[in-house]
């Protein structure tokens, strides 16, 4: 077995002892993302430039480990309103075309107010 940790760069993840993403053989588990953008750490107040921006990050952590959007298997959204799913189901399927993972979406509250969507991906490398 061979695990290793991929970091964002952000120092909270030191605080709270996660990684952005862990891997495990083929398998690659990313952690809850938000829609900051790590590069200014701001967040926009749009609901679908969030979202944009989560998938840009997942995507970026799943690169990292020799991965990508088309590998994910399994997802779950965090959202912090019920209609916020309607408005993201055509973003879902735009990302999710090929993967077609299986998924879940909660409605919760997030620990910044700022964010209105997480999201955590599972993900299995083509061999």
């Amino acid at each position: 077995m061979t695990k290793r940790l991929i970091s964002s760069g952000s120092a909270f993840e030191a605080v709270a002892g996660y990684s952005r993403a862990v891997v495990d053989d083929d398998w690659v588990h990313v952690s809850g993302t938000t829609g900051f953008d790590y590069g200014t750490m701001t967040i926009s107040d749009d609901l679908v430039t969030q979202a944009r921006q989560t998938f840009s990050n997942i995507a970026a952590a799943l690169k990292q480990a020799g991965a990508s959007l088309d590998d994910v298997v399994r997802v779950t959204y965090y959202l912090t309103e019920r209609e916020a799913f309607q408005a993201l189901a055509p973003v879902f399927g735009e990302y999710f075309a090929k993967a077609r993972p299986a998924a879940t979406a909660v409605v919760c509250g997030l620990v910044d107010a700022r964010m209105k969507i997480e999201i955590e991906v599972t993900a299995r490398k083509a061999s």
